[in-house]
C-alpha cells in the first residue's frame, strides 16, 4: 500500500508541471482572486455542517475577557469573516488575511454582524505578523488556516506572542488522517495537485504535534470526525492557553 501510494502521489505531482511552471512565472496570482469567491461561497456550507462545533467552541471566547475591557479577538486568515456571528456581543475584532482580495467579502459580513467592532484589516502572512503588537490581544481564532500557512510553528508562535497572559488561541482544523486509512492514502496521492486547486492547502499535516510544542501552559485539544469530504474528515478542535 505504501509503495502504490508513493507511486501515485509521484504522478500526480508530474501531472502539476504546468501549474508549477505557471506558479514560477507568476501567473498564479490571478487564481487568489477566484479562490476569495470561491471560498465565500465555500464557507457558508461548511459553516452550516459546522455550526454547532463552532458554536461550543467558540462559547468560551469570554473566559478571556479582562475586567471593564471589550474582548479583543485576532482572527489569522478571516477570509470572508464566516466565524464572526459565533463570537460574543461587544467584541473587538482584528482582520488579518495574506490574500487581499477577501477584503470585498470581508466588509459584507462586517456589515451583518453589528453586534462587533472591528478594528483593521490588515494584510499579512500567519507567520509575519509584525505590525501587531505583543501582547495585545485576549483570543487568536485560526479556523482553516493552519493547512496552508508555509510554516505552523512559526504562525503558532506569532499567536502566541501577540496574546496577553491568560489568552487562548482557538483553532478548528482539517488535519492528516490515521496511516492506516484509506483517507490517508488519499490525502498524500492527491496533496500535489490540491495544494494548487486549495491555493496553499496541505491535506497531509499533523497539526497537533505543532500545537503540543508550542510551549502554551494548557492545551484542550479533540480529534473529531466533520461531516465533510472524506478527505477533510479529520479535524482538530479546540483552544491553547497562554
Amino acid at each position: 500500500m505504501v509503495l502504490l501510494m508513493n507511486f501515485l502521489t509521484v504522478v500526480f505531482k508530474a501531472l502539476t508541471l504546468p501549474l508549477q511552471l505557471i506558479e514560477a512565472i507568476g501567473l498564479y496570482q490571478w487564481y487568489k482572486g477566484f479562490f476569495a469567491l470561491l471560498m465565500s461561497k465555500m464557507s457558508v456550507s461548511y459553516n452550516a455542517k459546522m455550526n454547532d462545533k463552532k458554536r461550543d467552541l467558540f462559547s468560551t471566547l469570554t473566559e478571556f475577557k479582562k475586567p471593564s475591557e471589550p474582548l479583543t479577538i485576532l482572527e489569522l486568515g478571516c477570509g470572508s469573516g464566516t466565524n464572526f456571528k459565533f463570537y460574543p456581543p461587544g467584541c473587538k475584532v482584528i482582520c488579518t488575511d495574506p490574500n487581499h482580495h477577501f477584503k470585498k467579502y470581508l466588509e459584507k459580513s462586517i456589515s451583518e454582524n453589528s453586534h462587533l467592532s472591528f478594528e483593521r484589516f490588515v494584510v499579512a502572512s500567519g507567520e509575519d505578523m509584525g505590525l501587531i503588537e505583543d501582547e495585545s490581544v485576549d483570543a487568536v481564532v485560526a479556523t482553516l488556516v493552519l493547512c496552508s500557512v508555509q510554516n505552523t510553528p512559526r504562525t503558532i508562535q506569532e499567536a502566541h506572542r501577540m496574546l496577553k497572559p491568560g489568552g487562548a488561541f482557538y483553532f478548528m482544523e482539517h488535519v492528516v488522517a490515521e496511516p492506516s486509512s484509506w483517507t490517508y492514502f488519499f490525502q498524500h496521492v492527491l496533496q500535489p495537485m490540491w495544494y494548487y486547486f486549495g491555493d496553499g492547502c496541505d491535506l497531509t499535516r499533523a497539526t497537533w504535534n505543532d500545537l503540543e510544542a508550542a510551549g502554551f501552559s494548557e492545551l484542550k485539544l479533540r480529534h473529531i470526525e466533520a461531516p465533510l469530504s472524506f478527505l477533510l474528515k479529520p479535524h482538530i478542535v479546540g483552544y491553547a492557553i497562554k
